[in-house]
């Protein structure tokens, strides 16, 4: 009867134990968002104070992953076995999307930042794509402790030169950087341990700053955050409802593009594609690509554009043999994809496994 009742007890405690709730996530295929179509009704981009386009065909889509779990909404053994079995889907380690310390309403927070700065950014790399000026000046947003810059650059100054180099401020496609984007590349580009001099407005007085760099992400840094002031001679609106992160700068890059272009920039066909953007028209890699891929396919894509640094990510993915995956480094790649896929000449630059 003891044995009986001990076996009762264990195996009832081990059944117990599979539905614990445990901190990993499951990402799936989320939703997908045509750029140059409409959402709800509305278009998902408009733009003011330009002459702009709506093309009939084609789609320049947006792809988010969905996740499931978090701190809040834990998942149990039996739900991370069946995602861990689908080959569309995958458990993940809860701490990638919210780090520890980090409210789910913190990163909220931060993905919504994330929109509204990727889609300045997208703004930012399509007009300069397009030759049409418009003004980026760097401002410091804030300073790292422990860094050169913290308590000699103040928030709110404005970085007018380096080592006595103006910053260019009019970006209009000639100049290959401005505002911010030069003054990190000016930056970072000496070895670490070098100095630098900074000239700074503030409020309207020159300030002359010099300090020793130190060892950055990459390269030389001081510990500047820094963030454009932006001017832009359009007015453009994006809508897309509660998605947030940085993913979708390249799609609407393309998509703005799209609407301020007389010719559509797909002919028809049917694209979608993830990675962040800079104001400078760098693309960048971003995570989920397997998951967004199947999105894609299953809205109707033939073709999918891909961060070169995501490329590891696309030969994981169910829909690989049944997308066109093009390996993309900037915006001008992006847009010269388009035309060999709009007019069919020439090769798309693949991912290599």
């Amino acid at each position: 009867m003891t044995l009986v009742v001990a076996l009762i007890l264990l195996v009832g405690t081990g059944a117990a134990g599979l539905l614990l709730p445990l901190p990993y996530l499951v990402a799936a295929p989320g939703v997908t968002v045509n750029t140059v179509g409409e959402l709800r009704g509305e278009p998902v981009i408009t733009v003011e104070g330009a002459e702009s386009y709506e093309h009939d065909d084609g789609a320049l889509s947006m792809v988010t992953v969905q996740y499931a779990g978090g701190p809040d909404h834990r998942l149990n053994f039996f739900t991370l076995v069946t995602a861990w079995l689908s080959p569309t889907q995958a458990v993940l380690p809860e701490e990638l999307l919210f780090p520890a310390g980090r409210s789910p309403e913190e990163v909220s927070e931060r993905q919504t930042v994330q929109m509204n700065d990727s889609q300045t950014d997208a703004t930012a790399a399509a007009l300069s794509q397009l030759g049409i000026a418009y003004d980026a000046v760097p401002q410091v947003a804030d300073t790292v402790e422990d860094m050169p810059a913290h308590g000699v650059v103040e928030t709110g100054d404005v970085i007018v030169a380096v080592d006595g180099r103006t910053v260019p401020t009019t970006a209009s496609g000639d100049e290959e950087l401005v505002g911010s984007a030069a003054v990190v590349e000016w930056v970072s580009s000496r070895e670490p341990g070098e100095p630098v001099e900074l000239t700074l407005d503030r409020d309207g007085e020159t300030v002359d700053v010099e300090m020793e760099t130190h060892q950055g992400d990459n390269g030389a840094a001081v510990g500047v955050l820094i963030a454009d002031d932006m001017d832009f001679p359009v007015e453009v609106e994006i809508s897309v409802g509660d998605i947030g992160g940085p993913s979708a700068g390249m799609m609407f890059s393309l998509g703005i593009m799209d609407r301020l272009t007389e010719e559509s920039l797909t002919g028809g066909a049917n694209v979608a594609g993830s990675g962040t953007i800079t104001s400078a028209g760098q693309i960048g890699g971003i995570s989920g690509i397997p998951q967004k891929m199947v999105s894609a396919r299953r809205d109707g894509a033939d073709y999918f554009l891909v961060a070169a640094e995501s490329c590891s990510q696309v030969f994981q993915s169910a829909a690989y043999d049944e997308l066109d995956v093009v390996r993309v480094e900037t915006l001008t790649d992006a847009v010269d994809a388009l035309e060999t896929i709009r007019t069919g000449e020439g090769e798309l630059p693949r991912c290599q496994e």
